[in-house]
């Protein structure tokens, strides 16, 4: 039985990865998951100087999933180097870097940073704010998204995947956008833009009022995007988006992707992870199905 897949030129053990900023950067995880057994681990995002967040409450819990205004906190690209890319070289398991920026430099300068380090993907989070427009996510406006990942194939030397926003009026478009830049792969879908009112104090949950949807709720939304993507994209796409079972991870990959992200399952059950990964390859045997690759795009009317 195979579980490898070729995603942009890395071979991964098997399809499952992590979901950036679910997981830290693996370490406070390995006590409960063996992260050899992990297609790949994708690390919070990591920017050029720390990051200190948006204030609290930043987390709260809704129907079928959950809100966060986290603010990609993160201690900076220094810290990375030294604390956690040693870590993760320990295990025989693929390293994604998310990156995250308020502007092109800041883009540019973590993904130099990291040109000679052992990295295998970089991820860029084009959900970002672009503090030079207004604030207007990266992601959410095609000539900033092609801008960014033009720059940032410029200087990697490591395969690029840009990390879409759902918040699109097309997300095929903003693909096709990045793919004609120059982007390796992409990855979907991130957040979806929600917001939560405590009905007896007449306050928002948050501290931000807005925050990022993940969980349950979001998943037939991203089977439906990552399948639009694959159609209209000859990259591969890394989806993700409510994946809480082995069955959810299969369904994008029958919608079209080639490898899977698990975000939210993480908070509810730290093993989640090797779970689908045991879960797909008990999948397989009852399908019997001998190379995962049979099932990505395999959707059929």
């Amino acid at each position: 039985m195979n579980t490898k897949v070729n995603f942009a030129g890395v071979t991964l053990n098997n399809p499952i990865l992590t979901a950036s900023g679910t997981f830290g950067s693996g370490a406070e995880y390995s006590q409960f998951v063996d992260l050899n057994k992990l297609g790949g681990v994708v690390t919070k995002g990591v920017a050029n100087i720390p990051w200190e967040g948006n204030p609290t409450p930043r987390v709260a819990e809704v129907y079928g999933g959950m809100l966060n205004a986290i603010g990609l906190q993160n201690p900076g690209i220094d810290v990375f180097l030294e604390r956690d890319i040693p870590f993760l070289t320990k295990f025989d398991t693929r390293i994604v870097v998310n990156v995250c920026g308020k502007s092109e430099s800041d883009y540019v300068e973590v993904v130099e940073r990291l040109a000679d380090q052992p990295v295998d993907l970089l991820e860029i989070n084009i959900s970002c704010p672009n503090v030079k427009e207004g604030g207007i996510a990266f992601g959410q406006d095609a000539k900033a998204a092609a801008t960014i990942t033009k720059a940032v194939k410029a200087v990697a030397k490591q395969p690029v995947i840009m990390k879409l926003s759902p918040n699109v009026t097309d997300i095929a478009y903003m693909a096709q956008a990045v793919e004609d830049a120059g982007a390796d792969a992409v990855s979907l879908i991130n957040t979806l833009t929600g917001m939560k009112i405590d009905v007896k104090t007449r306050k928002f949950a948050l501290a931000n009022k807005t925050g990022g949807l993940s969980g349950p709720a979001v998943h037939p939304i991203a089977v439906r995007m990552v399948y639009q993507v694959a159609q209209a994209v000859k990259i591969p796409v890394l989806g993700m988006g409510g994946v809480m079972t082995a069955e959810d991870a299969i369904e994008l990959m029958l919608a079209g992707a080639t490898a899977v992200s698990v975000g939210t399952a993480n908070f509810a059950n730290p093993k989640a992870t090797e779970i689908i990964v045991d879960g797909i390859r008990q999948f397989m045997a009852e399908q019997g199905i001998d190379d995962i690759k049979e099932l990505i795009g395999a959707v059929h009317d």
